[in-house]
């Protein structure tokens, strides 16, 4: 079973970047949910599809990967090319491009 590192996406519902430097390696489904026929809920044998172990740096989820004989699959994180810009930025005073009017 191979498992995936990577470094998690900020969560939508909110502005700050906590938890986003952190990296994460867990295990790719060993075999599709089903679905239960008495309640309808999606379901699943494999119990490592529960396992997330967090680490400070890339290198510390290889190192343990290698170390416990783990196949294993590094995506890099998308990082934002340009910096994001307030509003207030709009009206500084020392501005580079005048207002058009």
């Amino acid at each position: 079973m191979r498992a995936r590192i990577y470094v998690p996406a900020k969560n939508s519902m909110q502005s700050g970047k906590a938890r986003t430097k952190l990296w994460v390696l867990e295990y790719e489904p060993e075999q599709p949910r089903g679905i239960d026929p008495l309640m309808g809920w999606t379901s699943s044998s494999d119990m490592r599809q529960q396992v997330q172990l967090e680490f400070a740096t890339s290198e510390e989820a290889v190192t343990y990967a290698e170390t416990h004989a783990i196949p294993y699959q590094v995506f890099e994180p998308h990082r934002p090319a340009a910096k994001s810009k307030s509003y207030a930025d709009n009206f500084k005073f020392d501005r580079k491009i005048p207002w058009s009017h």
